[in-house]
């Protein structure tokens, strides 16, 4: 079966966030041989697609320790692979039956968008010990959301300086931190990092799940639902996000680096 490695999030290889994308031949497998084969790849994800009657795509998403409920990044390169593959027309929405519902991506040029669930944040308590495993001693909120917490700190300098204790952060009771801040480079509306160790992730390059919270977050602060929004990783990665009621659309690039055959 096809295996592609494509960056999602990036405006060029080598850039954004890795993702393996696996073409399923007939039958879905098991979640054990998934699992492993997550781990044997050993990226933030691995998606698994397999065509179902109708048109609609399956779409599962493991980390290389644990199945997830969503995942942007993945979603966004497994619709660039279909296309890529020729398993869609160009201008075919491609739709994808998930843990999370239905999800949809659409093509816009070179950029890709995605249709997800908005995910609110309510004020919360940080778990003992986050603080001091992030090294951010005074962030200006927290709160709690769907899968993680986010904390916004004061500025986008104490943001890309963090150098988190990931070890003290495996078992925060959540799926991962979103750190965020009111973006001072030019160009860009607020910057974010996230950190997921408990689910086998350290630092993840760019999310597209995590601005399924931060966006609604920022656009009651910033009082706009356009926004284009930064995720200081080592990678980097630009995602142009829209309050949509209850969705939120995130657009991205992607670039495939990888193909190959999967043999087991």
């Amino acid at each position: 079966m096809r295996l592609l490695q494509i960056d999602a999030f990036a405006d060029a290889p080598f850039r954004g966030n890795p993702a393996a994308v696996c073409l399923l031949d007939g039958r879905e497998p098991d979640a054990a041989w998934m699992q492993n084969v997550a781990a044997e790849m050993n990226l933030s994800e691995t998606a698994f697609l397999r065509r179902q009657d109708g048109g609609d795509w399956s779409l599962r998403w493991f980390t290389p320790a644990v199945e997830v409920d969503l995942c942007g990044h993945a979603t966004l390169a497994s619709a660039h692979a279909l296309w890529e593959e020729g398993l869609l027309a160009a201008g075919e929405e491609a739709r994808f039956q998930t843990r999370s519902g239905l999800l949809t991506a659409r093509r816009d040029g070179d950029w890709i968008e995605l249709n997800f669930p908005s995910l609110a944040t309510t004020p919360a308590e940080p778990p003992p010990g986050l603080l001091g495993a992030l090294g951010a001693a005074k962030p200006a909120f927290v709160g709690r959301g769907r899968f993680d917490y986010l904390l916004e700190l004061a500025s986008e300098d104490e943001v890309r300086a963090l150098q988190p204790d990931h070890a003290r952060m495996r078992n925060l009771g959540a799926r991962g931190v979103m750190v965020t801040s009111r973006a001072t480079t030019a160009g860009y509306d607020f910057v974010s990092r996230f950190f997921a160790p408990g689910a086998g992730v350290d630092e993840d390059p760019v999310t597209g799940s995590a601005h399924c919270a931060l966006t609604p977050y920022w656009a009651a602060k910033l009082g706009k639902n356009a926004m284009t929004a930064y995720q200081a990783s080592a990678r980097g990665g630009t995602v142009r996000v829209t309050q949509d009621g209850d969705r939120v659309r995130l657009a991205g690039r992607a670039a495939t680096v990888l193909r190959g055959e999967l043999i087991v």
